[in-house]
């Protein structure tokens, strides 16, 4: 089965001061990554994920790289 180009998979809405910052984080689990495969049966593919944090799909700040081994 094919997956979309994009998926959000967490969102927190913050508001900053000027000049504050926080930390912010989620966690990536299996039930984050899950898709259904031709059977409708819910598996999690092994490959590489580009992970993207942003102010918004078109203000990406910080990417990083996740793998799923089998």
């Amino acid at each position: 089965m094919a997956r979309p180009v994009r998926e959000l998979k967490g969102f927190e809405r913050i508001h900053l001061k000027k000049g504050e910052s926080k930390t912010v984080s989620f966690d990536i689990g299996p039930e984050q990554l899950t898709m259904f495969d031709k059977d409708l049966n819910p598996v999690v593919e092994p490959g590489s994920f580009i992970i993207m944090i942003g102010a918004s799909s078109n203000d990406i700040r910080l990417r990083t790289l996740l793998t799923v081994k089998e």
